[in-house]
C-alpha cells in the first residue's frame, strides 16, 4: 500500500533537475488566502453594471424566466400579468429565510398612454402598405426559386443587367455603317451570317457564340473597310474568336479551313484574328440579345415551346441588315413578345416582363412586325438557313408555328385611324 501510493505521488508530481516539485503544503508561506482574491463561496460578489436575480433559490427557474420576461417592452397587458404573476409569487415566499433583493425596476407597472393621434396615424400606415403589396402583386419575384442556386447569382443579378443595359450601346454600330464599304453591301452580309448559322449548328455550338459571332462581324466592318473575297476570311475568324470566347471545346483552325472549302489557308485566319483583335482592341465583352433573353424568358415563365420559338424570331433578325437598328435589349424582347403572341394567338405581355424588361407594349409593336413579316417569309427565298434549322425536331419544329398576322392588322387598323 505505501509502496504503491508513492508510486502515485511520484507520477502527480513531475521532478525538474533532480528535485521533486515543492507540494501544496510546503508552499504554504508563499500561497495567497483564496479570500483575498474573493474565490470563497459566500463572498461578495464584485460590482456589476448588470444588476442580475438570484437563480440558485427555490423556484430559481420561474424566477428566471420572469426576469427574462421583465425586459421587454412595457404594455398594458403585458404590465397586468406581471403584476398579477409577481403577486402569486410573494405569497409563495413570504415564508421562505433567504431574503430576496429585488433590482428590476419599481413593482407598480407603468403604463404607456398613446396618443389617438398616433393610433390613427399607425393605422393609416398599415392602410397604405396594404395598397403597396396589392399593386406589387402583379409584378412577381422571379429569382426566388433560384435563392439557393450559386450560378444564378439572385444577389446581385439586378446590378448585373443595369450594368448590361449601361453599356449595351458600346455594342451596338451604326444601322448605316454598310454605306462606308466599297466592295460589299448588306445582302452579302446577310448571305455570310445565313451560312455562318449552318455552320454553327453543324459544330453544335452554344447560343451565345452565334451571337457574340454576329456582333464582333459587325463591329469590325464598321470600322475597317475590306475587299469581298476577305468578306468569308472575316467571317469564320468572328466564330474563331467567339468560340474562344464562349465555348469549353473549340473547333480547330484547320476544321475552319475545310468548313470555307480551303477558301483561306490557316495563315490567313490567324493573321486576320490578329487584326480584329487590334480593331477592336481585344474588346470581347459585349452585352448580345442572347443575355438579355434568358433574363426576359424567365420573367414570362417560359416552356420550351416559348423559348425556341423566341430564338427562332431572334435569329431570323440576325440575318437582316435593317434590325441593327435597334438596341439588342429590345430585339430581346420583342422575340419573347412576338413569341407569345404566335403561341397564344393573342397580346400577352404581363406587369412582370414589362418591369425586368422596362419596354411597355407599345414600345415593342414596331419591332415585333418587323419579327412577323420576318417569318412570314422565313420559308421563302435563298436565305432559309434559319427556317431550316427550327424545322427539326431538335428545335421543336419552332419555325411551323403560325405567324402573328393580327399583329400587323393592328398596324393598318391603326394607321387607317390616324388618316
Amino acid at each position: 500500500m505505501m509502496a504503491g501510493r508513492t508510486a502515485a505521488d511520484e507520477n502527480r508530481r513531475p521532478v525538474a533537475a533532480g528535485r521533486p516539485v515543492p507540494s501544496v503544503r510546503e508552499m504554504g508561506g508563499n500561497r495567497r488566502a483564496l479570500r483575498e482574491i474573493k474565490n470563497l463561496v459566500g463572498a461578495a460578489p464584485y460590482p456589476c453594471a448588470i444588476a442580475k436575480k438570484h437563480t440558485l433559490q427555490k423556484g430559481g427557474q420561474g424566477e428566471q424566466k420572469s426576469a427574462l420576461a421583465s425586459r421587454r417592452p412595457m404594455t398594458r397587458q403585458l404590465a397586468a400579468s406581471l403584476s398579477s404573476k409577481k403577486q402569486s409569487e410573494h405569497q409563495g415566499t413570504a415564508t421562505d429565510a433567504v431574503p430576496v433583493v429585488d433590482l428590476d425596476p419599481p413593482k407598480e407597472p407603468i403604463y404607456i398612454d398613446l396618443d389617438e393621434d398616433l393610433y390613427e396615424s399607425a393605422d393609416d400606415i398599415d392602410m397604405d402598405e396594404d395598397k403597396v403589396s396589392v399593386n406589387d402583386e402583379s409584378v412577381m419575384d422571379i429569382d426566388s426559386a433560384d435563392s439557393k442556386n450559386p450560378l444564378a447569382a439572385t444577389e446581385y443579378v439586378e446590378e448585373l443587367y443595369k450594368f448590361y443595359r449601361e453599356n449595351e450601346a458600346k455594342s451596338c454600330v451604326k444601322h448605316d455603317y454598310m454605306s462606308r464599304q466599297e466592295d460589299i453591301n448588306a445582302k452579302m452580309r446577310a448571305i455570310l451570317i445565313d451560312w455562318l448559322i449552318e455552320v454553327h449548328y453543324k459544330f453544335e455550338l452554344l447560343d451565345e457564340t452565334l451571337f457574340l459571332t454576329v456582333n464582333i462581324i459587325d463591329r469590325f466592318l464598321e470600322r475597317h473597310v475590306i475587299p469581298r473575297k476577305k468578306l468569308q476570311l472575316v467571317g469564320v475568324t468572328a466564330m474563331l474568336l467567339a468560340c474562344k470566347y464562349e465555348e469549353v471545346s473549340v473547333p480547330v483552325v484547320e476544321d475552319l479551313v475545310l468548313i470555307s472549302d480551303r477558301a483561306y489557308t490557316k495563315g490567313q485566319i490567324l493573321e486576320m484574328e490578329t487584326l480584329i483583335l487590334n480593331t477592336l482592341q481585344f474588346n470581347m465583352s459585349v452585352p448580345t440579345p442572347y443575355v438579355f433573353m434568358r433574363r426576359f424568358l424567365k420573367a414570362a415563365d417560359s416552356d420550351k415551346q416559348l423559348e425556341l420559338v423566341s430564338f427562332f424570331m431572334l435569329e431570323l433578325c440576325l440575318v437582316e441588315y435593317q434590325m441593327l437598328k435597334y438596341s439588342p435589349s429590345l430585339l430581346a424582347a420583342s422575340a419573347v413578345y412576338t413569341a407569345q403572341c404566335a403561341i397564344s394567338r393573342c397580346q400577352n405581355w404581363t406587369k412582370t416582363c414589362e418591369f425586368h424588361s422596362r419596354y411597355s407594349c407599345d414600345q415593342l409593336l414596331e419591332c415585333s412586325r418587323m419579327m412577323v413579316d420576318f417569318h412570314q417569309k422565313a420559308g421563302t427565298g435563298r436565305l432559309t438557313g434559319v427556317h431550316r434549322k427550327y424545322s427539326t425536331y431538335k428545335f421543336g419544329c419552332a419555325a411551323k408555328v403560325e405567324p402573328a398576322l393580327f399583329l400587323l392588322k393592328s398596324e393598318g387598323a391603326s394607321a387607317s385611324t390616324v388618316i
